[in-house]
């Protein structure tokens, strides 16, 4: 039997885990106030007078403010220079006061009235009345089609370009949240792969993870959870049906939680029982793919580049070419902060070179249709020396979490 996969139960399980947060406090607001100023230097470098923040991920990396985007505008405006300003709805005022971090002007709307005027009036309170502005990537088209035919004196362009420049770079702060919410969800998919049994569920598996989350510090239990058994592994990201466990069936697990903002994200692969000898010449195939791409994940290489390590690691193992199956049909990882998806990724064709500060996912799947799927998912961040896990791969198929080391 594979070590450390079954023969716990679930509340034995939960018991050993604990709250791993103590220590951990969201972002300050000194933080927020220098991500503004080189926001704001960036905007004049391109000859940007403002930027529009839309409810989302960008609206709280630059101003703290957390709020659910809907139908009503809500949004903020930095402007190239000066201080910030908001947009809301008059009966959403005092909320917008409860949650602000930065305390400036709000330009009120009544349910009559319209916010798309309202932002010209908050440009025009700026001296801007004309010249280019950045639209967050999150705005929906009614919003831009909106804010397009109530100012036609302003030049809207794409805001992506600069905001994914600087939340691409983590600081010491984002670096420190997402090792630990990792760390939290390791210990979690040990304890999720301890309870498996014959019998047990895939629906049953991802409710336990849910409440192991929960013990380990994240409050909103898990972000996402995709646990598959025998054939439906072989799909990235699962099947409609619920699976139930068999002896010697072939088990993914991949799931992340949120502590202050910033995501986990973590995929395991191994066999509960025996692994055949194809089990164990594709899981062997994964693993060195994923360590080439680490590997090749050095300072100044183009985020392509772990890319086709590994693909190219994966063709020596008889798989491939290219995205042709059996073999690697995505790209092999993805940028990870406050989104769990988020640019630039490591896929062909994404030139820019690797930075200290980023953040990726290093999971190049092996699939083999009608059979199964092997993913190994670990993420690292580039240091000065290279790139550093934020979790250790899983040793072998048949110690998938190290644990015979432990002991």
């Amino acid at each position: 039997m594979t070590i450390g996969i079954g023969g716990v139960s679930k509340p034995e399980a939960l018991a050993r885990l604990s709250n791993m947060t103590s220590g951990y406090v969201p972002i300050s607001r000194q933080e927020f106030e220098l991500r503004i100023g080189k926001l704001q230097n960036l905007m004049k470098q391109s000859g940007a007078a403002a930027i529009y923040l839309h409810p989302g991920t960008n609206l709280y990396y630059f101003t703290g403010l957390q709020w659910s985007p809907s139908e009503r505008m809500v949004a903020a405006i930095i402007p190239a220079e000066g201080s910030i300003c908001y947009i809301a709805p008059h009966f959403e005022l005092d909320t917008l006061r409860d949650y602000w971090i930065f305390e400036s002007d709000i330009f009120g709307w009544h349910e009559h009235e319209s916010p798309y005027d309202r932002f010209g009036e908050a440009l025009a309170s700026f001296g801007i009345d004309s010249g280019k502005v950045l639209l967050d990537e999150a705005t929906p088209y009614f919003a831009v089609a909106g804010l397009t035919a109530a100012n036609p004196n302003i030049e809207f362009e794409l805001a992506q370009p600069l905001t994914q420049s600087l939340r691409s770079i983590k600081s010491a702060a984002e670096i420190a949240l997402i090792q630990r919410a990792h760390e939290m969800t390791l210990e979690v998919l040990k304890a999720a792969a301890s309870i498996l049994k014959p019998g047990i569920t895939t629906t049953e598996v991802e409710g336990f993870i849910d409440e192991a989350h929960r013990v380990v510090g994240a409050p909103a239990g898990s972000y996402f959870c995709i646990v598959l058994f025998g054939v439906a592994t072989s799909f990235p990201h699962g099947v409609k049906e619920p699976q139930t466990l068999k002896q010697d069936d072939w088990v993914l697990l991949d799931t992340g939680c949120v502590l202050h903002e910033y995501i986990s994200d973590i995929t395991r692969s191994f066999c509960f029982g025996e692994p055949s000898d194809e089990h164990r010449v594709a899981w062997t195939a994964e693993k060195q793919a994923q360590l080439a791409a680490f590997s090749a994940a050095q300072l100044g290489a183009a985020c392509e580049s772990p890319d086709a390590a590994a693909r190219e690691s994966l063709v020596r193992s008889g798989y491939g070419p290219d995205y042709e199956l059996p073999g690697l049909p995505h790209r092999t990882g993805h940028g990870c902060g406050l989104d769990i998806h988020e640019g630039p990724n490591l896929v062909r064709g994404e030139t820019r070179p690797l930075q200290q500060g980023m953040v990726f996912s290093d999971e190049p799947m092996l699939v083999l249709p009608a059979k199964f799927g092997v993913r190994l998912e670990d993420h690292f961040h580039m240091t000065a020396e290279g790139p550093k896990w934020f979790t250790t791969p899983s040793l072998s198929i048949d110690d998938p979490f190290g644990l015979a080391e432990k002991t």
